[in-house]
C-alpha cells in the first residue's frame, strides 16, 4: 500500500470520526430535555378559593403537610389552578382547603382532568368551606351530596358517632357522644340516605346555637336533629371524604382532628374494592 493511499485512508478516518463526532453533539444538544417533574408527592393539597378566604387557609395549608410522616406519604401544596393539568395524574389523593367555588378557579378542561382523576381511582378529602358555592360544578355538587347554607360561631358541641360506622379508622376509639369545638356548618340537605353515602359524624344541634347572627337576617337555617358533619362516599371508581372540620387550626390540631384527618387521606388514597 503506498504512502499516499495511506494518507488518504488516515484523512477519511478522521474526518469520519469528526462527523460522527458532530452528529452525536447534534443530537445530544436537541434532545428533549427530561422536564418531568421530580420529588413529587402522593399527596396534593389544594388551596386556592374562588370566593371567601379564609384568614388561615395557608396555615391548614402548612398543617396538612407537616402530617407527611404520619401518613407516611409526601404532602405538597399548591394554590395554581394549572398544577391540575399538569401533575395531578402524580397523585392519589387531592385535599381541598376550604377551596370554595371552584368554577371561578377551574376551567372546563381542568374540572374534567379532575372528574377522569377520579374516576380512575383518585381520592379527595374536601375540608371544612370546600362545600362552599359549588353548585355551578354539577359532577362535583354530586359527588359531596350538599352545599353550603349557613354557620356557627366557633363553638363546643356535643358529636355523635354513626353506630353503623363506629369502626372505622377515621373515628374509631370515640365515645358515641363527645364534646368538640369547631365552626359547624349548615348544608342545604342532609347527605343521610343518599346512594354511596355513608355519614360518620353528626353534631347534635341542641348542644350549640347553629346559626351564627350574621346569617339569622340573611335565610340561614339549622339542619335539626339530622345533621352530618363528616361522610364519605364511593362512586365511579373514586372516593370522597367531607369533613366539617377545618376553618381553622383549633379544630384540626387536637389527638382527635389528627387522627380525623390523617386517618381520612390513608382511606381516599386506597384503591376502591
Amino acid at each position: 500500500m503506498s504512502h499516499s493511499f495511506r494518507s488518504l485512508l488516515c484523512s477519511l478516518s478522521l474526518i469520519l470520526l469528526v462527523l460522527l463526532c458532530s452528529v452525536e453533539s447534534f443530537v445530544l444538544a436537541h434532545e428533549e430535555a427530561d422536564r418531568s417533574p421530580k420529588n413529587i408527592g402522593a399527596v396534593l393539597v389544594f388551596a386556592g378559593t374562588g370566593w371567601y378566604r379564609h384568614p388561615e387557609t395557608a396555615a391548614i395549608s402548612g398543617w396538612l403537610a407537616r402530617l407527611s410522616d404520619d401518613v407516611g406519604m409526601q404532602v405538597d401544596v399548591s394554590e395554581t389552578p394549572k398544577d391540575i393539568t399538569t401533575i395531578l395524574d402524580y397523585y392519589d389523593v387531592l385535599i381541598f382547603n376550604n377551596s370554595n367555588e371552584l368554577t371561578k378557579l377551574f376551567d372546563k378542561q381542568q374540572q374534567q382532568k379532575i372528574q377522569n382523576w377520579y374516576h380512575a381511582g383518585g381520592g379527595i378529602v374536601a375540608l371544612h368551606a370546600a362545600l362552599v358555592h359549588q353548585t355551578e360544578w354539577e359532577w362535583f355538587s354530586e359527588i359531596a351530596g350538599c352545599d353550603f347554607n349557613s354557620d356557627s360561631e366557633f363553638l363546643k358541641a356535643t358529636v355523635t358517632v354513626d353506630p353503623a360506622m363506629k369502626e372505622h379508622p377515621i373515628i374509631r376509639g370515640q365515645a358515641d357522644r363527645f364534646q368538640y369545638s369547631a365552626d359547624w356548618t349548615n348544608h342545604t340537605r342532609s347527605v343521610t340516605g343518599l346512594s354511596g353515602f355513608k355519614v360518620l359524624l353528626r353534631v347534635d344541634e341542641k348542644t350549640y346555637e347553629p346559626v351564627r347572627d350574621y346569617f339569622k337576617t340573611r335565610g340561614g337555617r339549622a339542619m335539626g336533629e339530622d345533621h352530618p358533619i363528616a361522610w364519605l362516599h364511593e362512586n365511579g371508581g373514586g372516593r370522597f371524604f367531607y369533613t366539617e372540620l377545618g376553618h381553622d387550626i383549633r379544630s384540626l390540631d387536637t389527638p382527635f382532628g389528627r387522627q380525623h384527618i390523617t386517618e381520612a387521606i390513608k382511606w381516599a388514597a386506597a384503591k376502591p374494592q
